[in-house]
């Protein structure tokens, strides 16, 4: 980047939780990023108010059908382009000017804009975990060709990335992921089997959107992060172990092969991983809280039970099978995730309803883009059947 020359990033779901918090680094330090494009799914009015605050040069709306909504309410903005549909996302990407995207969407439907992107040689800040959870030894592939690198957004990747720094080659003995345990993390069963959507997204120390609440009460979220942690840092599933740390202060630690442990703590604020994966190597000065160790009563550690919380277990599962196994794992929870948040499955049958799946949808060892996208579709079509018997 040239001298006095403002990092232009694209933000793949701008009106998000991490979308928002990364506007709120952008804004801190104006003097060194400026939006080049927001998107957003369907949240047209609060796209066109971040429109009006940062300037883009383009904003995208997914949802098609909403396109003449923010078309009118950007109308007072004639110089910002405004497009709309899955298309628009992958192009816009590839817009010259970019030299970051943060993939702040949801699901699988980020897979392709960030394909585009790494083929564009962008700079890929990933806070879209299904990216390599679907997609996992493609996207690697994909970003050492094209020499694109991809930081981890994640606040637990973050802190693996942080506790590597400076480590050059030095071999990974193990990677030991945080859990939070979410809500339900001293439920029994029985309790387990009459929780609600309300009790599910009362997260006890970060503040996140709705699907990844839900992921996060059923420890999928746990479970996508160690294929993550498998694809980003080159480690077998065996080298990777949760702990459940319910004060989410260390936020994740890396074990070197003389026994060393590193790890990064700070207090939960997703802007910090945000603002490392845009300024990296550097360390900008960041507002807010910071970490009292005095006041910090006690830092404690367990193993997830992985009866109660099975979709961990289904997740490793996947880990082991390979293939396209992860991607079925995905688009199942995708669906019962959604069918929990509108009542229509009960917390413990999402995880029932996911191992069905696995076992159903065609199985394939060595998938490509295309295998992908048709296993998503038939994942997704086996679940939504299995929730109406």
């Amino acid at each position: 980047m040239a001298p006095n020359k403002k990092k232009q990033i694209c933000i793949l779901g701008s009106t998000g939780s991490i979308g928002t918090q990364a506007l709120q680094v952008i804004e801190e330090h104006s003097d060194l990023y400026e939006v080049y494009c927001l998107t957003a799914n369907n949240k047209v009015e609060l796209l066109a108010e971040q429109a009006h605050r940062f300037h883009p040069a383009a904003v995208v709306i997914a949802n098609e059908a909403r396109y003449d909504e923010l078309r009118r309410l950007m109308d007072d903005m004639p110089d910002v382009k405004v497009y709309a549909g899955r298309q628009a996302l992958d192009e816009i990407v590839e817009a010259g000017p970019i030299n970051m995207v943060l993939t702040a969407m949801v699901g699988f439907a980020g897979l392709s804009p960030t394909i585009h992107a790494i083929k564009a040689r962008k700079a890929i800040a990933l806070a879209n975990k299904e990216t390599l959870v679907v997609a996992g030894e493609l996207i690697r592939n994909l970003a050492a060709e094209y020499h694109a690198p991809i930081l981890p957004v994640d606040s637990e990747h973050s802190a693996i990335f942080q506790s590597l720094v400076g480590e050059d080659a030095n071999p990974i003995e193990k990677i030991l992921l945080t859990a939070s345990g979410g809500p339900f993390r001293n439920f029994s069963m029985e309790q387990l089997q009459t929780v609600t959507k309300a009790d599910a997204l009362r997260h006890p120390t970060w503040d996140m959107g709705a699907k990844i609440t839900i992921d996060s009460a059923t420890m999928m979220n746990k479970g996508f992060e160690v294929i993550e942690a498998k694809w980003l840092f080159g480690v077998k599933a065996s080298q990777i172990q949760v702990l459940v740390h319910p004060q989410s202060i260390v936020h994740s630690a890396v074990q070197f092969h003389d026994g060393a442990v590193k790890a990064q703590l700070g207090v939960p604020d997703m802007r910090l991983p945000i603002q490392y994966a845009f300024s990296y190597p550097k360390r900008l000065t960041l507002s807010g809280d910071r970490l009292d160790l005095f006041a910090t009563q006690k830092l404690e550690f367990f193993e997830p039970d992985l009866q109660k919380f099975r979709c961990l277990a289904l997740a490793f599962e996947a880990i082991q099978k390979g293939g396209n196994m992860p991607c079925i794992v995905n688009a199942a929870n995708e669906i019962v995730n959604r069918a929990f948040l509108e009542d229509r499955c009960s917390f413990l049958q999402m995880s029932d309803i996911i191992a069905e799946t696995m076992q159903r949808c065609t199985f394939s060892a060595q998938p490509d883009y295309d295998t992908y996208v048709a296993t998503d579709a038939e994942a997704r079509r086996i679940a939504a059947e299995l929730l109406t018997k």
